[in-house]
């Protein structure tokens, strides 16, 4: 544990504005195979929504369930409440949580790349299983093994993406893991509008394709450079600095180079990084490791990825009408995506975060309001109503895909030190698993006994979570990952939970010229 201003910053001076480097091929390259990860996780939140609303799965797995949906004067909310069919969907996020902390220290220790190749074994591995699936045991290993590949995939490919961009591109090409995802998930309800209509076996399709994603995310693992942050962490340090002028384009990154160095330095004192991660100076980093994902999952927009057709038919929706209509929300996530790409490094974080935050609070209300007057436990939604509700959750869903869904992923990935980063892209992995695993297995339920309530449950905690971004995060726009660490220090509240720094290195007058805060806070 260290004591000095260099140690405990882990760079010695403020040197973002001498990087050099340009968007460079190999960037291109790696980032865009790398994010095929965020395509698997997509597409596995994608396709359990759709092969659970088939009849000839819910047959052979599900049998009560299928008696329950075909059955007249049923609840409509309740049709799909079945603990078991929801451990279908979140069994893999409870594999995931589990596999994200085991991943740790095999991306700090083996590199990012080892835990891309292992990620994408274990796909292959779990669509293997699925698409084989004779009983309900086998099709749980399958999604279990799913679960392990989303732990180490969603661990290693945000860190690979945030340590190969620039600083100044950081934040667009970090969201090609949540534009990938997105695609994943648009890519699985395409997929099941087309599997639906293969009777008996289109579910087991819909479940095998899941291995095309797998078999590009192990090439591409085998075949990418690793990180020069992770070589030179390592122990590698003449090859990392190849490498970092490899994807930056020029010689010229000393300034980059040097930070890499000196983070490694404090990185190679830290023996065990999760009980470091929990010191006062890792504070702000810690809260939003945790808050950030699960203010992610609490916004509703897993439930309704997970169960877009079961949803959509709750509401009367017909077969293929919900299917469809889950496909229309799969592409509207996918293309708010893009909008958030071409944003965030220019408008920052927090007024994307912000601002959707209040579309969505706005469209969750809207939501409740319609289900509330004109939908019942027995009542069926009207064309023009249904059309409405279905115009609102797409304008739910594309607020979400500018700011949290992508924001939720980036921001927790580019704000920790390098001694910790591994172990913090752990916990942030393991919480968005643990609440999306208790989301998706509460959720039927939840539906079942909130009714249209539980539209007013998730607004409420999006209004909490835009407070808390309003207030507690800063601006990480365009500062570097290795430099990161400072942001924390100028911020009005965190300087305030943070330790004091000796005066070295000129660090306390440094401090002492940062009046404003990235907030505008004095």
């Amino acid at each position: 544990m260290a004591g000095g201003g260099v140690a405990a910053l882990g760079v010695s001076t403020d040197r973002a504005a001498q990087y050099k480097g340009r968007m460079t091929l190999a960037v291109a390259m790696t980032c865009l195979v790398a994010a095929v990860g965020g395509a698997i996780f997509g597409y596995d939140i994608g396709i359990s929504g759709g092969v659970t609303s088939m009849d000839p799965f819910l047959k052979k797995f599900f049998p009560a369930v299928f008696h329950k949906k075909n059955s007249g004067g049923r609840n409509n909310y309740c049709k799909y409440d079945n603990q078991g069919l929801s451990a279908f969907t979140s069994s893999l996020y409870l594999a995931g949580l589990v596999a994200s902390l085991a991943a740790s220290p095999v991306t700090r220790n083996y590199g990012r790349k080892a835990s891309i190749v292992c990620g994408g074994v274990s796909f292959l591995a779990g669509a293997a299983l699925n698409v084989a699936a004779v009983n309900l045991a086998m099709l749980i290993l399958g999604r279990i093994m799913l679960g392990v590949g989303i732990g180490f995939g969603n661990q290693a490919v945000p860190l690979y993406l945030s340590e190969m961009a620039p600083a100044h591109l950081r934040g667009g090409l970090n969201m090609m893991f949540q534009l990938a995802t997105t695609l994943g998930i648009f890519t699985a309800n395409l997929i099941n509008y087309g599997t639906q209509n293969i009777k008996p076996w289109g579910w087991r399709l819909s479940l095998g394709l899941a291995a095309a994603p797998a078999l590009l995310m192990t090439a591409g693992g085998l075949l990418l450079p690793e990180t020069p942050n992770s070589l030179i962490e390592r122990g590698r340090v003449d090859e990392g600095r190849r490498v970092l002028e490899r994807i930056r384009g020029t010689a010229d990154v000393d300034a980059e180079f040097t930070d890499m160095v000196e983070a490694s330095a404090l990185a190679n004192t830290v023996e065990h990084p999760f009980r470091n991660i929990l010191e006062r100076r890792n504070r702000p980093q810690l809260v939003m490791a945790v808050c950030m994902p699960a203010f992610q999952i609490l916004t509703g927009i897993n439930s309704i990825l997970f169960y877009a057709p079961v949803l959509f038919q709750s509401m009367g929706f017909g077969g293929n009408a919900s299917l469809y209509s889950s496909v229309l929300t799969g592409a509207v996530l996918f293309s708010s995506t893009l909008i958030s790409i071409g944003t965030v490094d220019r408008l920052g974080r927090r007024k994307l975060l912000i601002s959707g935050g209040i579309q969505m609070i706005v469209c969750q209300v809207i939501v409740a309001v319609i289900l509330g007057v004109k939908f019942g436990a027995e009542k069926q939604l009207s064309r023009s109503y249904s059309i409405a509700v279905v115009v609102v959750i797409c304008l739910f869903v594309l607020a979400f895909g500018w700011s949290w869904g992508p924001l939720g992923w980036t921001v927790p990935s580019e704000i920790f030190p390098l001694e910790t980063r591994s172990a913090g892209q752990s916990i942030t992995v393991a919480v968005n698993l643990l609440f999306t695993f208790a989301i998706a297995q509460a959720f039927l339920s939840l539906l079942c006994a909130f009714k249209f309530g539980i539209f007013l449950f998730f607004a409420s905690w999006i209004t909490v979570m835009t407070a808390f971004v309003y207030v507690f995060l800063p601006e990480t726009k365009g500062v570097p990952i290795e430099e990161m660490v400072l942001l924390w220090r100028k911020h009005w509240f965190w300087k305030k939970v943070m330790p004091e720094l000796p005066l070295e290195d000129g660090w306390g007058a440094a401090e002492g010229h940062a009046a404003t805060d990235n907030n505008g806070h004095k």
